[in-house]
């Protein structure tokens, strides 16, 4: 798991089918930090805190692929490392894994890590003779500006999947966020994303001989462009100063030939994910 020092909480996760894993899976990336916490207590007293990390994870509801109207539970953890007395920078929820390597009068730069969706006909059984995608990891290059320092940002992201042939996608967007008491802090803004021609194929084209072992879908080749447009919303709550709760809501459009894709035709052109966060700051010394 890549971590980011320099901003605030960063998610990622993948798509879990079975309810019952997604407790287990928040709770195996809380547990470790609450036994290092635990160990390093009787000392606490003679040492400083060092750092802040802080753990935990999220719940969303959303589409179970790109372009369907069919919705899933998924678990996702979060992980955030940042030195003692380092201001807590904020973050919108759909922000990927980073690391600052620059950071300079509100401008930073660096690697950025997400995973990307699988696809199966266990999905949806309308996908029968569709090839199966699995799911990966994709790597790339993030830059944010801050215009109103820890306020207005507007952000990029630029990912390459490593193994599943998915290409490219880039990833804009910009958000505000408002503090309306000590505990409440309110964030939206507007997205933009863009697929490159691989992973426009990959998810939204239909092959002729897919097209052939389906018999119910159209062939079809997606070309690289805009794929979505859409809207960031969160309100997060400080249950204390170490616990932190968040629900929030992204909502994307299928534009072009995402929108024009058999694949979204039986699913949906709207996809909405749902989500709710907890997590815990923990001080160690190390």
């Amino acid at each position: 798991m890549f971590f980011n020092v320099a901003s605030g909480k960063k998610s990622v996760g993948l798509r879990v089918s079975n309810p019952i894993l997604h407790a287990a899976i928040i709770a195996a990336c809380v547990a470790p930090v609450q036994l290092l916490a635990a160990e390093l207590e009787p000392d606490s007293a003679a040492k400083q805190p060092t750092w802040i990390v802080t753990l935990g994870g999220s719940v969303e509801y959303g589409p179970r692929f790109p372009g369907a109207d069919r919705y899933g539970f998924s678990a996702m953890p979060s992980f955030d490392i940042r030195r003692f007395g380092e201001p807590d920078e904020n973050s919108a929820p759909d922000d990927n894994i980073d690391y600052s390597v620059v950071d300079l009068n509100g401008f930073e730069l660096g690697p950025v890590l997400g995973f990307r969706d699988g696809r199966s006909q266990s999905d949806d059984g309308r996908l029968k003779g569709l090839d199966t995608i699995n799911w990966d990891v994709d790597v790339g290059i993030f830059a944010q500006y801050w215009i109103v320092p820890n306020r207005f940002r507007l952000r990029t992201e630029v990912r390459q999947a490593i193994s599943n042939g998915s290409g490219l996608v880039a990833d804009f967007g910009a958000d505000w966020f408002q503090p309306v008491s000590d505990k409440w802090i309110l964030s939206a803004g507007p997205r933009v994303s863009f697929g490159n021609d691989a992973y426009m194929h990959r998810y939204f084209s239909v092959s002729p001989f897919e097209a052939a072992r389906s018999g119910t879908l159209p062939s079809f080749d997606a070309s690289a462009g805009l794929k979505s447009v859409g809207f960031v919303a969160s309100a997060s709550y400080a249950l204390t100063p170490t616990w932190t709760f968040q629900v929030y809501d992204r909502f994307d459009r299928l534009v072009g030939d995402a929108a024009d894709s058999p694949i979204s035709a039986i699913g949906s052109a709207n996809q909405n994910v749902i989500g709710v966060s907890l997590s815990k700051a923990f001080n160690i010394s190390f």
